[in-house]
């Protein structure tokens, strides 16, 4: 799957119609986020049933403020609109296809057992 690029008018409808999302913070300017972008993009190939996306902090610094992103790259994995884990700097490829095995093994249920009981109220 391609690499989506978020910005402010698609972030919030990415995250709530997908089950998993991977979104790397970037800037143009950032070597280490220049250098990682093909890696992030071979595993999106490699990974048809997730989301990859970017969000390029210098456009849209709503997005990376709201989640408190201070060092970049950044990537975020996203599970039931549930923010899972953070990963700050440049992985390997072996790196993240362990991150991305981690991610897609953290188990949602008691969070999301825990906004239910919180909505029922």
């Amino acid at each position: 799957m391609t690499v989506q690029y978020l910005n402010k008018s698609n972030f919030k409808q990415t995250i709530e119609n997908n089950a998993f999302v991977i979104v790397d913070f970037w800037a143009p300017w950032c070597e280490p986020c220049v250098s990682f972008t093909p890696t992030f993009e071979a595993a999106s190939q490699a990974h048809a049933d997730i989301v990859f996306a970017m969000v390029n902090i210098d456009e849209d610094p709503e997005i990376s403020n709201y989640f408190n992103v201070k060092q970049i790259p950044a990537v975020m994995p996203i599970r039931d609109q549930i923010v899972v884990d953070a990963q700050v700097g440049e992985m390997s490829t072996s790196e993240l296809e362990k991150a991305i095995k981690a991610w897609g093994e953290f188990d949602v249920t008691e969070v999301n057992r825990h906004f239910n009981e919180k909505a029922a109220i």
